[in-house]
């Protein structure tokens, strides 16, 4: 186990001082960072935690001169080894510090990469650009880096493009670039935010290993305190351009003292009661175009004082290593601090887990048998979904997990029609077969039955419609409504239910936030009054508080409208608060499947081990004494001994031949 470091024993590397961002965007003011301060350390680890919009990225880019064009750093001090960087005016001044000393990973792979060049190029470009070493030799040297970061076969990896590459591998690569000059500071901008919880696992862990090895100082920008749990030595949390909490990973964890940090803390699945409501926060961060009076956080704060709208809170110590900004920690608000605590407490004790799902009874609404979904690749048949059976009953929620590329989309894809002639195998629907050749009307009638929400809400909404049109056009397609006063009436209704004001039909989609958008692609799939839902990773690219609303959402849909989810995700947190039962899927068969706290209690499948020991948990001495377990396929024989979907405990079924069979009935007596 990793110690947690708590009091800083190396020199002070970098330390900003009540950093002040602005960027001038149309001739409007928008203050991005207001007085931000903090300290890198050497060899040490520090997180910056908050919403998307709080300032985070920004804050850091000021560090390595990569602010937009319409940006500037407006007030204080960033002084690296007792250099001012907010003197530097040149590019060229910049370029000794940029990737030479300090260097930033950023969360989308693909838009750091250059397309059209080989990776190892990429590499090799900035070793020469920063050393002047010949090509030769940074070839050589962007080889070794490639094998450092994991890269297997570096030599031919070398030479290939960035679509030639996996997510997990692309960001490797990044990695590989950003360490190339041995930078003292790494700033890794939500490095694992669109990976599978295995390949997370494994990014931080090279992150870790490369840190300890270059003795790096590592910041990291995220907003899954799970990932903080696991690295963190230093957290500083950040809402509305300000670091308003910092301290050690375990005072943050453990005794939170600003209401913002221990909202996003209450908001995670891993701390919810099943049955409950998840604590989410009301609202939304405030304009930074505009003066912020008092705490920026009060708004949103149902337990706010006056004070915390009139007087901004000054830094109050909590001890030597942990401070907040919140007037909660005022002599004088003791006795309030104290009643809500006990309010706290008194709530967590009174959750009781809800009774599991009832199968006895339970009506089989969706049957899968045999399904198997073929694509042709260049030339070659590729297989996506491999025999696969399950039955989803009325108002269950049965969610599909696993690694991309493992053919969960593929699965609602194929339920919902969009694959055609590639699907074999059956699929019935309220007792009737859906796949093949149907009539028109039976395909209506499908249509308003069967609904998608699809993961990424802004590609799947039309940009140029504005949002009456959006939820509209399955009432205009399949004409479900009397006339303009009825549609404009089922329009209403459905916003005012997925959470949305009546008054925001008349915007586009790139006027709201991430969470608002999915709430629209909600409005969008349920004013068809459909019986069943696909979710296809609907919440993966939303920040932790949004998260938490839009799981609230739907639970509620489900148990006013009587709705079956198949819900598609490869987040197990969030699964298991949301499901009934689970569906594990790799290189698409399903190996496991079992109801969510059997499956959680006792996995049997060494896949569904392994990827329930990746998940991250908000508990910092939990996340460092976890055992990371890896899957390798070749540890099955089944060359003659063939595996078979057995139910080896009432409603566990796996993926198994007899040899292995036994091993988990042995392991299940003991």
């Amino acid at each position: 186990m990793e110690p947690i470091v708590t009091s800083h024993t190396t020199p002070l590397i970098l330390s900003a001082k009540d950093v002040e961002v602005k960027f001038n965007l149309r001739g409007r003011i928008l203050t991005a960072v207001r007085g931000a301060s903090l300290d890198l350390y050497e060899g040490e680890t520090l997180a910056i935690v908050g919403e998307s919009g709080c300032g985070k990225s920004v804050f850091t880019k000021s560090f390595i001169g990569m602010l937009d064009k319409n940006g500037s750093v407006t007030g204080g001090q960033i002084l690296y080894r007792g250099e001012d960087l907010t003197k530097y005016t040149t590019e060229e001044e910049w370029l000794r510090i940029r990737g030479k000393k300090i260097a930033m990973v950023f969360q989308d792979p693909m838009t750091s990469l250059n397309p059209v060049r080989t990776i190892g190029e990429q590499i090799a470009e900035v070793i020469t650009w920063h050393f002047g070493t010949e090509h030769e030799q940074a070839k050589q040297e962007a080889i070794e880096i490639l094998k450092r970061v994991g890269i297997a076969d570096a030599e031919y990896r070398y030479k290939q493009y960035p679509n030639e590459f996996s997510g997990g591998m692309r960001q490797r690569v990044v990695i590989a670039t950003a360490i190339a000059c041995r930078p003292e500071i790494l700033i890794c901008d939500e490095p694992t935010t669109a990976l599978d919880v295995t390949v997370q696992a494994q990014i931080l862990k090279l992150i870790r290993e490369l840190q300890k090895e270059l003795k790096m100082t590592v910041v990291y920008i995220t907003h899954d305190l799970g990932v903080v749990a696991n690295v963190a030595d230093w957290v500083s949390v950040m809402y509305a351009g300000q670091i308003i909490e910092s301290g050690t990973v375990r005072e943050i964890f453990r005794e939170p003292a600003h209401p913002y940090t221990k909202a996003l803390l209450q908001s995670l699945p891993q701390l919810g009661v099943k049955g409950h409501e998840l604590y989410s926060i009301k609202g939304t961060p405030p304009n930074l175009f505009k003066e912020i009076k008092g705490d920026a956080f009060a708004p949103r704060n149902p337990h706010a004082m006056e004070v915390d709208f009139e007087e901004e809170p000054p830094i109050f110590p909590i001890t030597e290593t942990h401070w907040a900004k919140t007037w909660l920690l005022h002599p004088y608000a003791k006795e309030f601090k104290e009643q809500l605590d006990k309010l706290e407490a008194q709530k967590r004790e009174a959750a009781v887990p809800e009774e599991p799902f009832d199968y006895s009874n339970a009506e089989t609404l969706l049957e899968v048998r045999d399904l198997s979904v073929k694509f042709k690749l260049a030339g070659k048949e590729f297989r996506a979904v491999d025999s696969v059976n399950f039955d989803i009953y009325k108002g269950e929620t049965l969610s599909l997990v696993g690694e991309s590329g493992s053919g969960k989309t593929t699965i609602g894809r194929a339920i919902m029609r969009i694959y055609g002639n590639n699907v074999s195998g059956s699929i019935k629907f309220k007792n009737q077969e859906i796949t093949g050749k149907l009539d028109k009307e039976r395909i209506k009638k499908l249509h308003m039955e069967m609904q998608m929400i699809f993961q990424d809400p802004m590609a799947s909404l039309n940009e140029r419609a504005k949002v009456d049109y959006i939820i509209s056009e399955g009432l205009y397609n399949y004409k479900l409504f009397d006339n303009e006063k009825h549609r404009m009436d089922k329009v209403g209704n459905i916003m005012q239910e997925v959470g949305l004001a009546k008054d925001f039909s008349s915007r586009f989609p790139h006027e709201f936030s991430g969470g608002q958008r999915q709430r629209i692609g909600i409005a969008r799939s349920l004013v068809m009054n459909p019986d069943f839902v696909v979710a296809d990773e609907p919440i993966s690219a939303l920040d932790v508080s949004i998260r938490a609303q839009v799981i609230n959402l739907l639970n509620k849909l489900k148990k006013e409208r009587g709705l079956t989810y198949l819900f598609i995700a490869h987040d197990l947190s969030v699964v298991r608060f949301i499901s009934d039962r689970i569906a594990v899927i790799n290189k698409g068969r399903i190996v496991e499947l079992a109801p969510c706290e059997e499956l959680f209690a006792r996995p049997l499948h060494p896949y569904t081990k392994a990827l329930l020991s990746a998940v991250p948990y908000p508990d910092p001495d939990t996340e460092r004494n976890k055992i990371l377990l890896t899957y390798d396929r070749k540890m099955h024989n089944y060359t003659e001994d063939k595996p078979q979907w057995v139910e080896i405990l009432p409603g566990h079924f796996i993926l198994a031949n007899q040899q292995e069979l036994d091993i988990y009935r042995k392991e299940l007596e003991a």
